[in-house]
C-alpha cells in the first residue's frame, strides 16, 4: 500500500470550483423570466440611438420555422429547436460538442415598449429583434418661452 500525502488546499480547490460552477449556472438562469431547454442561446441586448431595444441571439444552424417568436403580457419569448443531422449514426461520431434540441427563454418588457412594432431578423445565425419605445416614451424638447 503506497502512502499518499494528504493535502487539505486540493480539497478547498475542488470545493471553489463546484461552487463557482453553480453559481455562475444560476446566474446564468436569472437573468430571464424563464429560461429552459435542451441548450440555451447567447444574447445580447442594447438601446440604439433611434429609442430602440435590440435583442440579438446566437441561433446557428436553425432555419426561419425552426424559431417562434411571441410578444404577450410584456414578455417576449424566444423559442426554438435545432436539430442534430441523422445522416450520421451516433456510433460514427468521434465528438459531439455542439448542442441540440430545444430552447426556450423569455425577457419581460418594460411598459415603454411598442408591441405592434416589433420586428424580427434572422442572418448568418444570430436573430435580430428590435422593440421600438412607444412614441410618448421618447424624450422631447420642451419649448420655453421667454415673457418680459
Amino acid at each position: 500500500m503506497a502512502i499518499v500525502r494528504w493535502d487539505p488546499f486540493r480539497e478547498l480547490v475542488a470545493m471553489q470550483d463546484r461552487l463557482n460552477q453553480f453559481f455562475e449556472e444560476t446566474r446564468r438562469a436569472d437573468d430571464d423570466v424563464m429560461t429552459h431547454g435542451d441548450w440555451i442561446p447567447a444574447v445580447d441586448i442594447f438601446q440604439t440611438d433611434q429609442h430602440e431595444v435590440v435583442l440579438k441571439a446566437e441561433v446557428p444552424g436553425l432555419k426561419r420555422e425552426d424559431i417562434d417568436l411571441r410578444v404577450e403580457n410584456n414578455t417576449l419569448t424566444i423559442t426554438g429547436e435545432r436539430r442534430q443531422e441523422k445522416s450520421v449514426a451516433k456510433e460514427h461520431y468521434h465528438r459531439v460538442e455542439r448542442c441540440y434540441g430545444t430552447f426556450s427563454r423569455s425577457f419581460s418588457l418594460p411598459n415603454t415598449i411598442d408591441a405592434e412594432k416589433v420586428r424580427a431578423e434572422y442572418r448568418d445565425g444570430v436573430l435580430s429583434v428590435t422593440l421600438p419605445l412607444r412614441e410618448e416614451s421618447k424624450p422631447r424638447q420642451i419649448q420655453v418661452d421667454v415673457k418680459g
